[in-house]
C-alpha cells in the first residue's frame, strides 16, 4: 500500500528519450514519498527492457507481453491506483518538480478542476500549441497538407484551432488538453473508466477530455507551470504511424460525430 499523493504513469515502447527522462525524474523526485512512478512497457526489445530494469529500485515497472497501446497501458497503471492525483506522463517529457508542485497547489485549492495541463515547450523554449477547443476534419487536413500557401491562406483558422492566442497571464478553461502531460483527479479518471483503449494511439486524450466535458468536469490550462516535450510528430513522418493516426481519427469522429469544418 502506498501513501503517495501522486501516481506518475508512463507508457513506453522502445521510447528513445526514456532514459534521459528517468534520470531527470530521479534527480527531481527520488526520496519524495509523495510521488510514485509507474512504468508500463508495451513489449519493447529485450535490450530496452534490460536497460529499464536498472531503474526498478526507483520505479514500479510492468513488462507486458504485447503492445496494446497508450490508453491500455495507462489504464493498467491507474485504474486501481489509490493516489489522489494521477499524472499521465509521456516518455519524452522533462519536468522540474517545482512546476508540478504549483499545479498540485491549484488542484488542491479548487475541487472543481478535474484535469490541469501546463504550458508545453520545445527544447528550444518555443511553445507547442497542443490544446484544442474544437476538432474538425478540415483542421486536420490543414495541419497535414504540405502546401505552405494553404497554411498561409488559413493561418487565422489554424491559429484559432491551435489556441495560439490563449492568455499567458491567468488560468483558462479549455475543452481539450494534450495527453503528453495531464494532471488528473484520480476519482474522475476512475469515474470515466480511464482512456477508451479502442484507440491504439492518438485521439484517446481528445476522447477522454470530451468524456470529462460530457459530465460537466472542468479542464484548465495554467501558463504558470511548464514542461519540455521532445515532440517528434511521428504521424507526419512515418507511414505506419500515419495509418494508425487515420484509423484513430475515424474512430473518434464515428463516436463523437463527423464535424467537417
Amino acid at each position: 500500500m502506498t501513501n503517495a499523493k501522486v501516481a506518475i504513469s508512463i507508457v513506453t515502447y522502445n521510447s528513445s528519450h526514456i532514459f534521459d527522462v528517468l534520470e531527470n525524474l530521479k534527480s527531481e523526485f527520488r526520496g519524495d514519498e509523495n510521488f510514485r512512478i509507474i512504468i508500463f512497457d508495451n513489449n519493447s526489445s529485450e535490450e530496452y527492457k534490460n536497460r529499464l530494469k536498472q531503474y526498478e529500485d526507483f520505479v514500479d515497472i510492468t513488462f507486458y507481453h504485447e503492445n496494446n497501446g497508450f490508453g491500455f497501458g495507462h489504464n493498467y497503471n491507474l485504474l486501481n491506483a489509490p493516489e489522489k492525483y494521477f499524472l499521465v506522463f509521456n516518455p519524452d517529457i522533462i519536468l522540474v518538480k517545482q512546476d508540478l508542485l504549483k499545479m498540485l497547489e491549484i488542484m488542491d485549492g479548487d475541487e472543481s478542476i478535474s484535469l490541469l495541463v501546463p504550458k508545453v515547450l520545445n527544447s528550444d523554449g518555443s511553445t507547442q500549441h497542443l490544446m484544442r477547443n474544437r476538432v474538425t476534419v478540415f483542421d486536420y487536413f490543414l495541419r497535414f497538407v504540405p502546401f505552405r500557401f494553404m497554411k498561409k491562406m488559413f493561418d487565422k483558422r489554424l491559429a484559432s484551432y491551435e489556441l495560439r492566442n490563449i492568455p499567458d497571464d491567468r488560468e483558462v478553461d479549455i475543452r481539450i488538453g494534450s495527453g503528453c502531460f495531464m494532471l488528473l483527479r484520480g476519482r474522475d479518471f476512475k469515474e470515466i473508466g480511464g482512456f477508451d483503449d479502442r484507440y491504439f494511439m492518438y485521439f484517446e486524450d481528445y476522447d477522454f477530455c470530451l468524456e470529462l466535458e460530457k459530465r460537466g468536469k472542468r479542464i484548465v490550462y495554467t501558463p504558470f507551470s511548464k514542461v519540455v516535450h521532445y515532440y517528434e510528430r511521428g504521424a507526419h513522418k512515418n507511414k505506419k504511424l500515419f495509418q494508425i493516426f487515420m484509423q484513430s481519427m475515424a474512430k473518434f469522429f464515428n463516436k463523437w460525430g463527423w464535424r467537417w469544418f
